[in-house]
């Protein structure tokens, strides 16, 4: 009788499929090593299947699943795979000893009387204090008290004569829209599809990094200029400044960009 090889046998390893799927995606491993947090080392060894840079079976699947998201493939088959080819996934910790602590229950605390006892004395003494404030002030002529930092008017001031009050002027749709022109201001509106992005200041400090899903937005603003990184530029529709971008960008297309203040416009 013959042994044939099981289609479990057939399947691609998972670094392979991580790795193509990174390739499609248009991803450098710099680029994945930057989204995930993953060092760009352990992105290589995973990629080769050498798992023993990870530190553990927990941080294994853990760094499946991060370089899954982001390449946009399902990260639980090679989760599963992954456990076929471990030994399984680990037993649960029990959570009996989590309650046991809550079983624990300190004894009542006795009655501060020291406190209870200051407490009193500063009660008595601030209305002592009040009351002669209070009768010091019912010797004179009778006067509004006013809150300190407020100014006493007991009449609305007129406007003179001839000279006619300046009307107020009135908030419109446009000003509440318009971008501050002392910053950047870059939008992300995801209305074709999900693509991951990463955002970064003039300073290289990241203001975001992930994925921005279908109908999702994200808003950045910097002094002087925010950089770009878009995995797929065709799902993006952007504003700058307050301004669409109409560029035409291709689905799958990854794009590098920098915008700073003025009008839009690639820096």
């Amino acid at each position: 009788m013959s042994i044939g090889n099981s289609p479990e046998d057939d399947r691609p390893s998972i670094g392979r499929v991580l790795q193509q799927a990174r390739i499609a995606a248009g991803l450098t491993v710099e680029e994945i090593s930057t989204s995930t947090r993953v060092r760009i080392p352990i992105v290589h060894a995973i990629e080769e299947d050498d798992f023993s840079r990870c530190g553990g079976d927990v941080y294994a699947r853990g760094h499946i699943r991060a370089l899954a998201r982001a390449v946009h493939i399902d990260p639980e088959p090679l989760v599963a795979q992954y456990d076929d080819e471990h030994g399984g996934r680990p037993a649960p910790t029990s959570a009996a000893p989590l309650f046991e602590a809550e079983r624990i229950r300190s004894e009542p605390r006795r009655p501060n009387w020291t406190a209870a006892m200051v407490a009193a004395i500063v009660v008595v003494v601030g209305f002592v204090g009040f009351t002669v404030v209070k009768d010091g002030n019912n010797d004179g002529p009778t006067t509004t008290q006013v809150a300190e930092g407020a100014t006493a008017n007991t009449e609305s001031p007129r406007p003179k004569a001839g000279k006619s009050a300046a009307p107020r002027p009135e908030t419109s749709d446009s000003a509440i829209a318009a971008a501050p022109r002392d910053k950047v201001t870059v939008k992300l509106s995801a209305s074709q599809g999900k693509s991951w992005i990463s955002a970064k200041d003039h300073n290289g400090r990241l203001l975001f990094d992930g994925l921005l899903l279908q109908g999702q937005s994200k808003t950045f603003q910097d002094q002087e200029r925010v950089d770009l990184v878009l995995g797929d530029a065709g799902s993006i529709e952007l504003y700058v400044n307050g301004k669409k971008v109409e560029d035409k960008f291709q689905p799958g297309q990854v794009e590098r960009l920098s915008y700073t203040k003025g009008d839009p416009a690639v820096g």
